[in-house]
């Protein structure tokens, strides 16, 4: 399915994880867009790579720097990516943030995610 258009462009995503108690908890998140797909940079010890391996339902919405979500929610399934799969998820990022192209930002606990948003 295509990324909503309320998304498409937009700087940051608001990725709501849920946690065991089914609490929701919003991130602000750098994200690039590929084929219908969204992709996320994160770390294996973080606690958004944690919960979206226990569900993988989250939940986007454009917002800010700060996370005040700025438009409509929608569903989607996430899925972390296996290292083979990094280069194109790590390519969509670096095309819209120069920052990824720093090697600062690179640990060996960076992961990605790939998010396909149910319209």
């Amino acid at each position: 399915m295509p990324v909503p258009r309320e998304i498409q462009g937009q700087k940051y995503i608001s990725l709501a994880t849920v946690r065991k108690t089914g609490a929701a908890v919003y991130t602000p998140v750098w994200f690039g867009e590929d084929d219908g797909k969204l992709y996320v940079m994160t770390r294996s010890d973080s606690g958004k790579y944690k919960r979206i391996r226990n569900n993988a339902r989250v939940r986007v919405a454009p917002c800010t720097v700060r996370g005040k979500i700025t438009g409509p929610e929608f569903s989607a399934q996430a899925r972390i990516l296996p290292q083979a799969d990094w280069p194109r998820a790590r390519k969509t990022l670096a095309r819209k943030y120069w920052a990824m192209r720093v090697p600062f930002l690179w640990s060996k606990k960076n992961v990605f995610v790939e998010i396909g948003v149910e319209t």
